[in-house]
């Protein structure tokens, strides 16, 4: 979602960035939404879903398997990660999903058109985020829910602790509030659903962990940020903002490589959930 393909990349063979995101899956990213849905694919196993921010549409594709007979649409204000997207969902032999472009801002759909609407790390990265939340519910059917996790950047936790990583702790929330976003989106969830006129009897909130510390997990996650730092959308963005030096990124990219080769490395960041019953 954050970071797409540039049209050179072939959808088969994502950037470093885009895999790290492409371990997401509604399981491990969604799982908040899932007993509810559940709940609801037994008197209309025809649900209709819209997932905002799609992505490289790991999680649009892994909800779509769990509602067979329904149906998915994975949205994206990027048309670069569109291919790749349509690509994962090939792969996993997933017909009952299509991708297309959009803005969370002004959804192209009709009022009341879907069952669920989700979103995961999108309400963070903009500048009204409640509008956007707005556009959720108008295109959620009455009875259907709007679903929402975000993170938040003072809230997380890297081991073993290192002044490179603290840094980089601060580039990101830095870059975040350059760019018009909010650091601390998932403490704020509520406060904005209740912006928008949503009850507090119709919010249900929870939270949960994002982590890296397996192998794998580390390995996608440096390399993501390493490729970010060297030559990314990152690394172009806080040279814009002045947030740092090439030297010091290079520092922080190698302190990432070293924490991918410890055994006892982690990242765990608190995440935030709402799910709101329209």
């Amino acid at each position: 979602m954050e970071q797409g393909q540039t049209p050179s990349e072939k959808p088969g063979n994502p950037p470093a960035q885009a895999s790290l995101h492409e371990l997401r899956t509604a399981e491990n990213s969604a799982a908040y939404s899932l007993p509810k849905l559940q709940s609801m694919k037994q008197t209309n196993p025809h649900l209709k879903l819209l997932d905002v921010g799609a992505g490289s549409g790991t999680i649009s594709a892994s909800f779509a398997k769990l509602i067979p007979n329904g149906h998915v649409t994975g949205i994206d204000v990027n048309p670069n990660i569109l291919p790749r997207a349509r690509a994962v969902a090939e792969a996993a032999g997933i017909e009952n999903i299509e991708f297309q472009e959009g803005s969370v801002y002004k959804l192209p759909f009709a009022d009341e058109t879907f069952d669920i609407t989700v979103c995961h790390q999108v309400l963070i990265h903009i500048g009204t985020p409640w509008e956007a939340l707005r556009e959720m519910l108008r295109v959620t059917k009455r009875g259907g829910i709007v679903g929402v996790r975000e993170g938040d950047y003072e809230m997380e936790c890297v081991w073993p602790e290192n002044s490179e990583l603290s840094k980089f702790h601060e580039l990101m929330a830095g870059l975040m509030r350059a760019g018009g976003g909010t650091p601390i989106a998932g403490r704020e969830l509520v406060s904005w659903a209740l912006k928008v006129g949503v009850e507090p009897s119709q919010i249900v909130l929870s939270y949960s962990t994002l982590s890296y510390s397996m192998p794998s997990e580390r390995k996608a996650c440096a390399q993501g940020l390493c490729d970010q730092l060297r030559g990314g959308g990152l690394r172009a963005k806080a040279l814009k903002f002045d947030l740092g030096t090439q030297d010091e990124f290079e520092d922080m990219a190698k302190a990432w490589k070293d924490w991918m080769k410890r055994d006892d490395a982690s990242l765990v960041l608190l995440q935030t959930e709402i799910l709101i019953e329209k």
